[in-house]
């Protein structure tokens, strides 16, 4: 798995010049340009050039730059997939990705022009959650590019005739398969966006059962949703002060070999020193403004 934080994923419309030019002051840790579905059939050619113009320009500092395209069986597809390898992005999204040969015709692309952009897939259709595991599976049979998942939730509640409940029990058993899929394969995996807005609260608690499920972030549809995302997908102090010590503790010289210890009232494996030191090695790339203390 890509060593680099995606806590905070900020949809972005590539018809809106001005969200383009200040994208480059939010603290997020990635940017989606959106060619799909916030851009109106009459916009897109104008919403490709922006884009396309916008990721040249640069700017964007440590943010992972990624463009969402149009799929490759609509209108602007091809266009937009040509255009995107122009301008160089840190990924291409493709939208509605569901089997392995979502992806291989991206690849093909990235392949021919030369290109070392990687690929994220949406997971958004019932399709795609029963292939899965295989979509992540191309990224060492089909598509070494493939990097990241994003999943579309909206679109899945749409195409399973779900109703949402406060909680979304109805979508975590499926979230926890696209998380099982991922980790089996190396690649980041994205939630979906929250859409309420005014619900601070709300946000936070989908935040939390995200990055409790396994996520590594969040897809955000607002900048002040950054934030708060932020310090949610980031380890607490308290987090990394108890890593600290676990790790601490094995490295004393009495206790290098040691496969389970007691340490502060309770039993600690070498698995445990396993998620520890992910907790300090994710520590070492974040910005420490974003810690929280709970």
């Amino acid at each position: 798995m890509e060593n680099r934080p995606s806590r905070s994923v900020l949809y972005l419309p590539g018809a809106n010049a001005r969200a383009l030019e200040k994208a480059r002051e939010i603290p997020t840790d990635a940017i989606i340009l959106d060619l799909e579905d916030s851009i109106a059939p009459d916009a897109k050619e104008m919403a490709r050039d922006q884009v396309t113009k916008a990721v040249k320009t640069g700017g964007y500092g440590r943010r992972e730059v990624v463009i969402r395209i149009n799929g490759l069986s609509t209108p602007w597809g091809r266009d937009d997939l040509d255009a995107a390898l122009r301008a160089d992005p840190d990924a291409i999204l493709v939208p509605k990705v569901s089997d392995p040969a979502g992806v291989s015709a991206v690849q093909e692309a990235i392949t021919t022009a030369g290109s070392r952009t990687r690929i994220w897939a949406m997971i958004e259709t019932p399709l795609s959650i029963g292939n899965v595991f295989s979509i992540a599976g191309a990224r060492t049979n089909l598509t070494p590019a493939l990097s990241a998942f994003v999943i579309g939730t909206n679109d899945l509640v749409k195409e399973m005739q779900m109703r949402p409940t406060p909680g979304r029990a109805y979508l975590a058993p499926l979230l926890a398969t696209c998380v099982a899929a991922a980790r089996a394969h190396g690649i980041r995996i994205i939630d979906g966006v929250y859409n309420a807005l005014d619900d601070e609260d709300g946000f936070l608690a989908e935040c939390e059962q995200g990055r409790d499920l396994g996520m590594d972030g969040k897809s955000l549809i607002h900048p002040r949703q950054v934030q708060p995302c932020n310090s949610a997908f980031s380890p607490s102090k308290d987090e990394i002060a108890r890593a600290r010590r676990l790790v601490e503790v094995f490295d004393l010289p009495e206790n290098r070999d040691a496969g389970v210890l007691r340490i502060d009232g309770h039993m600690a494996e070498r698995l445990h020193l396993h998620v520890a030191k992910q907790i300090l090695a994710a520590t070492d790339r974040l910005d420490s403004s974003h810690f929280i203390d709970e």
